[in-house]
C-alpha cells in the first residue's frame, strides 16, 4: 500500500433521514479515506428471491468518488433474508442445540445447497456491477466467519467422508479415536452416528477441526469468485475476530487463523477492547500480532471501537493512542465500527464515531487529529515491517481438546488463559512476538518459541520443536504439552512424551493444587504472587536442571520448573500453573538465556515501545503511556526525529510522556 488508511463501516441503508453529502463532509474532515460498505445488507439488495436493487451501493460509489474517499465492498452473505428462510427453512444451521431460529446474523449452514446457490449470486450480482468503479480498491468476503456449529445431517454426511478419505478403513478410525469405549465401535460406514451427542472427545475435536475446515473452504469459496471479477489493483481481504469474552480476548476457537487467511491478499481484523481506566494495549497488540503473523506482512484493521459501550468512550488522549498501537504492530488501516450511531435493533448503542444526533463530539473531534497525522506521516509510518525473534506456538487442536479435558472440575480456565498470561507478560517486557502454528514449515528464524499447553500435537511436530532445540534455539513449554498425539490419544510412554528428550524432565502424576507455592520463592515475587493453582504436574528430572520445587508436604521432593541443555540449546519446562508475577519472572529468564534481552527490556509496562523497518529503510520507534499518570523515560537508541512534533532526539535524552500520550522516533 501507498498510504495509511483510515475509515469507517458507513451504512447509508440505516440513515433515518438522508444526508450522504453530509456524511461525506464531516469524513473529509475527520481525514477519513476509506469506507466499508454492503456487507450486512443482504435483503436491502435483493428485497425478494432474484430482485435486485444497489441503488444505495451506486450512490455511495458515486458519491465517495467524487470526494476522493476509497472504498472496501463486502460480500453480503453473514446474514440471510427472509425470503430464503420462507422458502428454504432448512437453511438455517442445526447445532448441537437444534434449530436454529431466524432474527440473528450468522444463523446459516454455509454447506447448505441453497444457500450457497443465493450466495453465490448475490456475490457475482454485486462484484461484477462494482468491480469496474473507481472508488473500489478491495473487497471483503463475508464478515468475521466461523462455521456457527453447523452439525446438521449434511454436515454429518461431509464429516463421514472427510474421516474415510483421511483414514481409509474404519478399524484405523476405530484404532485412532479409542471407540471400542463404551461400546462407541463403528463397524459399518451407514453406522457412523452423528456427532453431536459423542463423548468421545478425540472424534469430537476432529469434528471441531473439520467444522474449522468448513469455514476456511467457505472463505476460499467466496474468494475464487470475486477474483474472477476483481482488477490487479484491487485486494480481497476478510475480518476475522477472537474469542470474545466483552472484548477480543484470545485465539478464535471456531477457526483457524492460519489456514482460512491462505487465499486472500491481506488479512483483516476486528480487534475490539477495554478502555478508560482499563486499557493496557494488550489487546491491540495480540490481535495485530496475529494478524500480521498469518501472512507475515502488514494487515488491515477493519474493525475497532469509536465510542461504542459506554464503558469503552475513550478519555481524551486514548483515541489517538488507539490509532497509533495498531500502526505500531503493522497495520497499514485502522477503521471504526461504525462512522453513525444507529436508532433501532440490537447494536443500538454500540455506538459510532458520530453518536446518535450525528453531530461532531470530543472523540470525532479527535478523531480529526488522527487523520491528520496519518496523511502527513503516511510515508513514515505505512508498511512498517518487523523482524521479531520471539514466536507464540498456537493451536487450534490444541485448544478444542482441552475443551474436552479441562484442568479440573471447576476451573473456569482454558487454552487461551495460557495463551494470553504468557503473551501478556512478554508484552509487558517490551518483547516482541510473532505467532505460529503446528502448519508452520520451519521456526528457524526465531530465538525463542514459546509454547502454551500444546496438549495435542503430532510426533512429527514434537520431533521438529526438538530439532529447532538441539539445533540452538530456546523453547519455554508449559504443563500439558505433548500429553496427546494428533487424535487425541494419550500417549504410551512417560510424559511429557517426546520432548521429555529435549526437556530433561518426566512424570506420570499431575494433581490439582491446594495452598501449594514454590519453595523458597525462588523467582522473588513475594508470599502474595509465590502461588501454585488450577494444575500440577509432579516432575522429576532426569538431566534437567530445577529452577523451582513445590513447597508441600506431600509433593515437595517434585520440581515445579525446570531448564535442560539440549544440543545447542535449551528447554524450559513448566509444570504447573503459576501466578501471572510467577510467569513473568520465568519467562525474562528465558529471554535473557536467549540473549535477546536489551534496552527495550529495561521499559516496562505502563511504558510500552515498539520499532519496525520502514518503506523507507528507516527503523521506526513508537513510545506509548498507558496510563493516567505522566510519565518519563530516557531514550536508549540511536539519534532521530520525532515525527510527531519534528524536534530532534538524542541518545540519553528524556522521554516525557503525557497520560495516554505517546511519541514516535524515527532513527537517523
Amino acid at each position: 500500500m501507498e498510504k495509511l488508511l483510515y475509515g469507517v463501516a458507513y451504512y447509508d441503508e440505516y440513515m433515518p433521514y438522508e444526508r450522504l453529502d453530509e456524511d461525506i463532509r464531516m469524513m473529509k474532515e475527520a481525514g477519513i479515506n476509506v469506507v466499508r460498505i454492503a456487507e450486512s445488507t443482504w435483503s436491502t439488495h435483493e428485497p425478494q428471491n432474484g430482485v435486485f436493487d444497489f441503488t444505495s451501493v451506486d450512490r455511495v460509489l458515486d458519491a465517495m468518488q467524487r470526494a476522493g474517499i476509497h472504498v472496501i465492498v463486502g460480500t453480503p452473505t453473514y446474514a440471510v433474508p427472509t425470503w430464503m428462510v420462507k422458502e428454504h427453512p432448512d437453511v438455517l444451521a442445526t447445532t448441537a442445540k437444534g434449530p436454529a431460529k431466524y432474527g440473528a446474523r450468522q444463523i446459516m449452514d454455509i454447506t447448505h445447497p441453497a444457500y450457497l446457490f443465493y450466495a453465490e449470486r448475490i456475490i457475482r450480482k454485486l462484484i461484477s456491477r462494482v468491480s469496474g468503479h473507481p472508488a473500489v480498491i478491495g473487497y471483503q468476503t463475508d464478515n468475521e466467519t466461523k462455521h456457527y456449529h453447523t452439525a446438521g445431517p449434511n454436515v454429518q454426511l461431509l464429516f463421514v467422508k472427510y474421516i474415510r478419505e483421511k483414514f481409509k478403513t474404519l478399524d484405523r478410525v476405530n484404532q485412532a479415536f479409542g471407540l471400542d469405549y463404551w461400546s462407541n465401535r463403528i463397524n459399518s460406514w451407514e453406522d457412523f452416528p452423528s456427532v453431536v451427542g459423542t463423548i468421545n472427545g478425540s472424534l469430537g475435536a476432529k469434528f471441531a477441526k473439520f467444522q474449522r475446515k468448513l469455514a476456511a473452504d467457505f472463505l476460499n469459496w467466496q474468494v475464487s469468485i470475486v477474483n474472477e471479477y476483481k482488477r490487479p489493483d484491487q485486494f480481497v481481504t476478510q475480518n476475522f475476530d477472537f474469542e470474545w469474552r466483552g472484548h477480543s480476548y484470545g485465539i478464535q476457537p471456531d477457526i483457524d487463523h492460519f489456514e482460512a487467511s491462505r487465499p486472500f491478499d491481506i488479512t483483516g481484523v476486528d480487534i475490539y477492547h477495554p478502555s478508560q481506566d482499563d486499557l493496557t494495549g494488550i489487546e491491540i497488540s495480540f490481535g495485530g500480532d496475529v494478524a500480521r503473523s498469518t501472512k507475515g506482512t502488514n494487515y488491515l484493521v477493519i474493525e475497532t471501537e469509536a465510542q461504542a459501550f459506554s464503558h469503552w468512550t475513550p478519555y481524551p488522549g486514548q483515541l489517538r493512542l488507539q490509532a497509533f498501537s495498531h500502526l505500531a504492530s503493522g497495520a497499514n488501516m485502522v477503521a471504526y465500527w461504525h462512522w453513525h450511531s444507529i436508532h433501532n435493533s440490537i447494536e443500538t448503542y454500540w455506538k459510532g464515531l458520530l453518536s446518535h444526533d450525528f453531530e461532531p463530539n470530543p472523540v470525532y473531534e479527535e478523531a480529526t487529529t488522527i487523520g491528520r497525522d496519518f496523511a502527513r506521516l503516511s510515508p513514515h509510518l505505512a508498511n512498517l515491517k518487523k523482524q521479531n525473534k520471539v514466536a507464540i506456538l498456537v493451536s487450534n487442536e490444541s485448544l478444542t481438546a482441552m475443551e474436552w479435558f479441562k484442568f479440573n472440575f471447576t476451573s473456569t480456565k482454558n487454552y487461551n488463559d495460557v495463551v494470553r498470561m504468557m503473551y501478556d507478560e512478554l508484552y509487558r517486557m517490551n518483547v516482541g512476538c510473532d505467532f505460529v502454528s503446528p502448519s508452520t514449515p520451519s521456526f528457524e528464524r526465531y530465538d525463542l518459541l514459546v509454547v502454551p499447553a500444546l496438549y495435542t500435537a503430532s510426533g512429527e511436530l514434537l520431533e521438529r520443536l526438538n530439532r529447532f532445540v538441539y539445533d540452538g534455539g530456546h523453547i519455554v513449554y508449559t504443563f500439558k504439552s505433548g500429553f496427546t498425539d494428533e487424535n487425541v490419544k494419550v500417549r504410551t510412554e512417560r510424559q511429557p512424551g517426546v520432548i521429555g528428550e529435549a526437556c530433561g524432565v518426566s512424570y506420570s502424576m499431575f494433581v490439582e493444587p491446594k495452598r501449594v507455592s514454590l519453595k523458597d520463592d525462588p523467582f522473588r515475587v513475594g508470599v502474595e504472587h509465590n502461588q501454585v493453582h488450577t494444575w500440577m504436574e509432579l516432575l522429576t528430572p532426569v538431566t534437567a536442571e530445577v529452577l523451582a520445587y513445590y513447597d508441600h508436604p506431600h509433593w515437595g521432593k517434585y520440581a515445579a520448573v525446570t531448564q535442560n541443555r539440549y544440543g545447542q540449546g535449551q528447554a524450559m519446562y513448566i509444570g504447573c500453573m503459576t501466578s501471572e508475577a510467577v510467569m513473568g519472572k520465568i519467562l525474562e529468564h528465558a529471554v535473557k538465556q536467549a540473549g535477546l534481552w536489551g534496552h527495550d527490556q529495561d521499559i516496562r509496562f505502563p511504558l510500552i515501545t515498539k520499532h519496525g523497518m520502514n518503506g523507507m529503510g528507516k527503523t521506526v520507534r513508537y513510545f506509548f503511556n498507558y496510563s493516567d499518570l505522566p510519565a518519563s523515560l530516557n531514550y536508549p537508541h540511536r539519534e532521530g526525529t520525532e515525527l510527531l512534533t519534528g524536534a530532534p532526539v538524542s541518545p540519553g535524552e528524556t522521554l516525557n510522556l503525557e497520560p495516554w500520550g505517546f511519541k514516535i522516533i524515527e532513527e537517523q
